[in-house]
């Protein structure tokens, strides 16, 4: 997946303290390549338990994002960033905005753009979303070369299962 992909492969490093991978996804076909990638994360949460983040990148229209989010559109919609952003990460050594988007009630989505492409981030329960806004996550794309990591890998993420998103 990572080689073939034609957006970024997001990966948080360092991790978050407790932090775990979780899983890989794509979307895509042999005509058209991957055109868009998931990477599934899970943790601790500071009010309930564990916590479950999908890191998704993807062309516009393709809509997986959306779909993840509970959403019944290809995209975040029209003025889905109008006022300042509710989180800035680190991307590949830029800041990055997100904004938070409506979605289905069980889970906190945040989207942005980052590198031309939609960049979305999925939280479940909605109270974990602080990860986004405490933990400073500096995000690294796996196509690049130099990404050599050591990756401590967790349970497979049922986010990602059959029937998902």
């Amino acid at each position: 997946m990572i080689t073939d992909a034609r957006v970024p492969v997001w990966l948080p490093w360092p991790l978050p303290t407790g932090w775990l991978v979780t899983g890989f996804a794509d979307a895509g076909d042999d005509r058209s390549g991957i055109r868009a990638t998931v990477v599934a994360l899970s943790g601790p949460s500071l009010t309930q338990g564990p916590a479950d983040l999908l890191l998704i990148a993807e062309e516009p229209g393709v809509g997986l994002g959306a779909a993840f989010a509970g959403l019944d559109a290809t995209d975040p919609g029209t003025g889905f960033d109008d006022g300042p952003p509710h989180a800035k990460i680190d991307v590949k050594g830029h800041p990055a905005a997100l904004w938070c988007v409506g979605g289905a009630p069980d889970r906190a989505v945040y989207a942005g753009e980052a590198l031309g492409n939609w960049l979305w981030a999925i939280v479940w329960p909605p109270e974990a979303g602080y990860i986004l806004t405490l933990a400073e996550l500096s995000l690294r794309d796996l196509r690049d070369n130099d990404q050599a990591f050591d990756l401590p890998f967790g349970a497979f993420s049922p986010r990602l299962g059959s029937g998902s998103p």
